[in-house]
């Protein structure tokens, strides 16, 4: 660690946000940051009220007993609808909601109209299924539009869902199910990754074959491969159950502090444990973080995450943070070298696309293949580049502001993890100058320091401990099953 932080802090390259940026950007200087910090919970109360919609106000903004917290206690409301229905309401239902590009090449523009019907259908085809308030729904899909609209299903009806990423075994699946004791399995016949079909189904049959909790099977058919195994009584294809339900399905009133999803961690130190996210602070927290951090125009921006929804950086800024905000959003499908090492750059070739957020290791692996891939393609419409999931090396930071950005776009380096719910430390790209392998400051309304062994704070410049110093609104709200 010593010789990172050492290499990192000899870094002394530094960008300060280009004049044309800042000319339209929406956050420009630090008075934010005072704002917060001179009354974080009011500052916190008034995003919400902001960003989200409400159907009762709360009548506390914050419980703190150590370690737990509760935000806008007494709040009610419903993530699918802040997601869909206002949007639709509004009038911007025929807004794309998501670009979906399939690795084979298939493709789909689904509107906010689009995904609000589909999500309904959905909704009523699980509770036909006998999903009810409160019961959990296993989602174990590849990247297709069907997996958000499961999120915002499961949503809106209240019953807490658990993505397993698409990439995990059967084992992996089955102790997540069995953990959460899901009474539902969504599920594909396969997914496309490489040219080579994924056999979800197939680890699906064998993971629930341990798992008595799974009632029915929901299967999409996305790859078509003949003879998918169907057990009868228990498994239920989507095409003879979903597009028969009727586009009309009321949200559940949900409490602020009511439970949204379980996330589990992957188990690389220990058992797999669920982290779990509320309602009402996640919501609020996603939402601010998405607008500000890439600083989004919902009437033009097209924002690309390139994560995958089976992990938090999909939950948060794919699915909830974007629609919760109206935004644009691109989908992909398969691998990014599928078939040619260009097939990224020509997905924002083709869409448009001006916010893209994606990995050190991906950026890397770029930086290898070789900056004749995005040499070959237009990529003029970056305003904005972002990084997740783990620290960024000086030389991938500056290759990727200059190879992709065109020297043009600010990069914000985002520090969070499955248990903060939403970004924590980050700059804002109006206001904050830039600096190679840094993720900056902690955002407004977030408290954080560096310490030692001991706990005492560290000098700048100095390396350490991170700690979060103060609770937020997206902090996990424990673990499933050990509160």
């Amino acid at each position: 660690m010593t010789d990172t932080i050492e290499s990192l802090l000899a870094e002394g390259r530094t960008f300060r946000p280009p004049p044309e940026f800042k000319a339209r950007a929406q956050i420009v200087s630090t008075d934010v940051y005072d704002e917060a910090d001179r009354d974080v919970e009011g500052f916190w109360a008034r995003e919400a009220a902001r960003l989200v919609d409400w159907y009762e106000e709360w009548h506390t903004i914050l419980e703190w007993d150590l370690p737990f917290a509760k935000w806008f206690v007494g709040g009610k409301l419903n993530a699918s609808y802040n997601c869909l229905d206002r949007h639709v309401a509004a009038g911007h239902g025929d807004q794309v909601a998501y670009h979906w590009e399939g690795e084979p090449g298939d493709t789909r523009t689904i509107t906010y109209a689009q995904l609000l019907d589909e999500v309904s259908r959905l909704a009523n085809a699980l509770r036909y299924l006998g999903v009810r308030r409160g019961d959990r729904v296993n989602i174990y899909l590849g990247m297709v539009p069907e997996l958000p609209m499961a999120l915002l299903a499961c949503a809106r009806l209240g019953a807490p869902h658990s993505v397993v990423f698409g990439g995990f075994s059967a084992d992996a699946l089955r102790d997540r199910i069995n953990d959460a004791e899901a009474k539902v399995l969504i599920t594909a016949d396969g997914a496309w990754r490489r040219g080579q079909v994924v056999a979800l189904k197939q680890a699906a049959d064998a993971a629930v074959s341990e798992c008595p909790s799974i009632e029915k099977v929901l299967v999409l058919r996305r790859t078509g491969q003949a003879d998918v195994p169907m057990t009868d009584g228990r498994d239920v294809w989507w095409h003879d159950v979903v597009p028969a339900q009727s586009t009309a399905c009321e949200p559940e009133v949900m409490d602020s502090e009511d439970l949204l999803y379980l996330l589990y961690t992957s188990g690389t130190t220990a058992k797999p444990k669920g982290i779990m996210h509320t309602t009402g602070g996640y919501l609020t927290q996603v939402a601010f973080t998405h607008r500000y951090v890439f600083d989004l125009e919902p009437d033009t921006d097209v924002y690309w995450c390139s994560a995958d929804v089976g992990w938090v950086t999909g939950h948060s800024y794919i699915v909830y943070g974007p629609l919760t905000n109206r935004a644009t959003s691109v989908m992909y499908e398969g691998s990014p070298d599928w078939p040619e090492k260009d097939r990224l750059w020509q997905i924002v070739e083709k869409y448009g696309v001006t916010i893209l957020y994606t990995a050190p290791t991906a950026i890397r692996t770029f930086m290898k293949w070789g900056s004749e891939y995005p040499e070959k393609r237009n990529l003029s419409s970056l305003r904005l580049l972002g990084t997740v999931g783990e620290p960024i090396n000086p030389e991938a930071w500056v290759w990727y502001w200059q190879h992709i950005g065109g020297g043009r776009c600010p990069v914000v380096d985002t520090w969070w993890q499955t248990e903060t719910g939403s970004i924590m430390i980050s700059p804002l790209p109006g206001a904050t100058t830039l600096k190679p392998g840094s993720a900056t400051f902690p955002l407004p309304g977030i408290g954080a320091d560096i310490v030692d062994e001991s706990g005492a704070s560290v000098a700048i410049p100095g390396g350490g401990y991170l700690v979060l110093t103060r609770p937020w609104p997206a902090m996990l709200r424990g673990i499933w099953g050990d509160p």
